[in-house]
């Protein structure tokens, strides 16, 4: 049997609107133009944001990509650390290791589609952000507690500031944060599905 040539891997461009999760420190929406890691980005909200935000872009799937007997792939390239990919309503399970990649086959329509990828990082880059801020219990030398603050046991926010609390300091501030979101390239990939002759 032959078997047509392939289409490349096509590139799904930005922009990128990330919404964050409230209440821990982000801007409530950012533009990404290209995909960067937040620990690379100038706002210090974003710089040490921890949690999970949503990136949404609209795909634009060109006639062919959808032939029949192809199988249609988004791949979300790198990821740090785990993705849920959302598309046309459709909710497929998360993704937690390389590779990153979901079959959109039978999701996915001609012209243009509605993307969402939901990523949650880890917690270190918000305990180092919150380190650049005054300090707000008693600490020994080795970073653990003195004594419960008194703001915490009256269920009161830090009052420097701080979004996180932690019984023993385990980041400083001049740590290296981790990379964090949907690094990329996201990119769509066609297969080809061959049936095999078994005669």
């Amino acid at each position: 049997m032959v078997v047509k040539a392939l289409q490349e891997p096509l590139e799904v461009a930005g922009p990128w609107q990330v919404r964050f999760a409230p209440g821990r420190g982000a801007p409530e929406e950012i533009t990404l133009d290209e995909l960067i890691s937040w620990s690379a980005h100038n706002d210090p909200g974003v710089k040490f944001f921890s949690g999970d935000a949503t990136y949404t872009n609209t795909l634009t799937i060109p006639r062919g990509l959808l032939s029949k007997g192809q199988r249609l792939y988004l791949d979300l390239g790198r990821v740090a650390v785990m993705a849920e990919v959302r598309l046309n309503g459709k909710t497929f399970p998360t993704l937690w290791k390389p590779p990153f990649v979901v079959n959109i086959t039978d999701v996915a329509k001609t012209g243009e589609n509605k993307l969402q990828v939901r990523i949650v990082n880890l917690w270190p880059n918000r305990l180092i952000g919150d380190e650049q801020l005054p300090e707000d219990s008693e600490r020994n030398d080795n970073g653990t507690l003195k004594q419960w603050p008194q703001w915490l046991l009256d269920g009161r926010p830090s009052p420097t500031g701080r979004l996180t609390f932690t019984s023993w300091r385990l980041w400083k501030k001049d740590e290296p944060l981790l990379e964090s979101g949907l690094l990329g390239p996201v990119t769509l990939r066609t297969t080809q599905m061959i049936p095999l002759n078994t005669r």
